[in-house]
This record gives C-alpha cells, structure tokens and sequence, in this order.
C-alpha cells in the first residue's frame, strides 16, 4: 500500500521553527501580492503582478521546501493530512500561514495602502 505524502516539519527540526519559517514565506507571498496586485496606487506596476507572484511562489518552496515543505497555505496542508489520515503536524500549517498572511495584511494596509487617498466616485465625473 502506498502512502500519501504529508507536510511536517524536517527532522530535528521542531514546531516552532515550521511555524516560524512558515511565518516568513506567506508573509513573502501575502506582501508581494498586496505590492503587485492589490495597491490602488500601483499603476503599471500591475502588469507584472502574475511573474512576480509566480517567482516569490517558487523562491519560497525553493527556500522553505525541505524545511517544513513551503506550504504558504493552509489547504494545501490540509488535503493530503485528510487522505493520509495523519494530523499529527498540521496545526502548524494553519498558525504559520494564518498568522504571516495577518502581518503582511495588516503592515502593507497600514503603511501604505492607508496613505492612499480614495479616487472620487464615478458619478462625480458627471
């Protein structure tokens, strides 16, 4: 019988740190995507929104992978836990990534989405 591949964190290598590292990279990708693709502001910086999100997806799994496995989501941890039956480490596949995409949500709204001023509403063009 084959066995369904799960994340866990590396040996020797404890909870704390999966999550931490997982901290880091989804704050990576959260950021990246708030810089690229969400800011009001960004004009055409948008256009490269697609590579960009694309590279800091690789880079993380590059950098994270043998770590704690790169999961920088929640669900993707979750689904092989369910069809293997082993939840013995997801729990830091929720924290992690919960808590890295809060952080970036919450520092690049702060800092700069919030010093945006809104455009005026399309029927004041009129």
């Amino acid at each position: 019988m084959q066995s369904i591949p799960t994340h866990g964190a590396a040996s020797g290598m404890g909870a704390v740190e999966g999550i931490v590292m997982e901290i880091i990279i989804t704050f990576g990708l959260v950021y990246t995507v708030y810089a690229t693709a969400e800011d009001p502001k960004k004009g055409s910086l948008g256009t490269i929104a697609p590579i960009a999100i694309g590279f800091i997806v690789g880079a993380n799994i590059l950098a994270a992978g043998p770590f704690s496995g790169g999961s920088m989501n929640p669900a993707r941890s979750f689904g092989p836990a369910v069809g293997a039956g082993d939840f013995s480490q997801i729990w830091i596949y929720w924290v992690g990534p919960l808590i890295g995409g809060g952080l970036a949500g919450l520092v690049y709204g702060d800092i700069f989405i919030s010093a945006h001023a809104p455009l005026p509403a399309s029927e004041d063009y009129a």
